[in-house]
Order: structure tokens, then C-alpha cells, then sequence
């Protein structure tokens, strides 16, 4: 019984070590987008604000980069099933929300997903797409946007083809 109990309990940590990894790495990628890809490394970072229809860009080394933390505590946890591994699922479920909402979703890099619509989204999407704008260098979260475009889209009234 204890035994079942004790497994029961892991479980429960590894899903919250897999969430709190997730979130964690939109601030991960917050910051490291506010600093790293429009500081030091905008040379990378720069063509993925040239919006031509290439499949390849620059800014997509930040992916394998991003990847490499994720591989190695996968790679070193899962013997043991401990800590590193949930973290490494954690930050691959992050990375994974990152590409089907960023490349897929927002920007139609891969044509999937172009029909789903909502409010949430919405704001969402519009944030990335000021971020994008000529001379507008804020939003640099990728899957949560400042308050003010939630706040806006939300106190709209609904349209009757959205579901949310």
C-alpha cells in the first residue's frame, strides 16, 4: 500500500515538474529574446522579421539551441526517471507549443492549423504581429502576451463564429 502510494506521489511531482518547466520557459524564452535575439545575436535573429515565405531562416538555430538543455536532462535523467528527465519533457512540450503555435499557427510555415480561431489566440497573435511591426521592439513572450491585448479582445462582444 505504501509502495502504491510513494508511486502515485512521484507521478503527481513529475507532472508538476513537467508544468513548472513549461511555464518557466516562457521566461526563458522571454528574456532570452528581449536580450540574446534582438541584442547580441540579432545577426540570427533578424531574418525572421523579413516575413518572404522562406521555409529556412537564421532565427530557426535558436530551435536546436533551445533543444540542446531539453536532449542532455532527458538524456541524463531517464535511467532514473528522476528530475532531469521531466524538466528535459517539460522544456520539449514547451519547445513543441512554441513551433505549432509560432511557426505553424502564426506565422503558416507548415499549412496547418489556419482555421482555428479564437479569442485567446486572437490577442495573442496580434501581440506577435506588433512585435513584428517596423518600429516596435516590445512582446517578446511567445505564448503569453501582456494583460492589454487580452484585456482589449476580451471586452469585445463575442463573435458568433468564435467559440471562446
Amino acid at each position: 500500500m505504501t509502495h502504491q502510494i510513494l508511486k502515485k506521489m512521484t507521478w503527481y511531482f513529475a507532472v508538476l515538474i513537467v508544468i513548472a518547466a513549461f511555464v518557466f520557459m516562457e521566461f526563458v524564452a522571454w528574456f532570452t529574446h528581449k536580450y540574446v535575439m534582438h541584442g547580441f545575436l540579432w545577426i540570427l535573429h533578424k531574418d525572421h522579421h523579413i516575413r518572404d515565405g522562406r521555409k529556412w531562416e537564421w532565427n530557426d538555430l535558436f530551435a536546436f539551441m533551445f533543444a540542446i538543455p531539453s536532449v542532455l536532462l532527458i538524456y541524463f535523467g531517464v535511467d532514473a526517471f528522476d528530475y532531469r528527465f521531466w524538466l528535459g519533457i517539460g522544456i520539449m512540450f514547451y519547445g513543441l507549443a512554441y513551433f505549432m503555435f509560432h511557426d505553424v499557427y502564426v506565422h503558416q510555415r507548415v499549412k496547418l492549423l489556419s482555421g482555428l480561431k479564437n479569442r485567446y489566440l486572437d490577442a495573442t497573435i496580434q501581440a506577435h504581429l506588433d512585435h513584428h511591426g517596423p518600429k516596435f521592439f516590445g512582446n517578446y513572450g511567445f505564448l503569453f502576451a501582456p494583460v492589454s491585448y487580452y484585456k482589449e479582445v476580451f471586452s469585445k462582444p463575442r463573435k458568433s463564429s468564435q467559440t471562446n
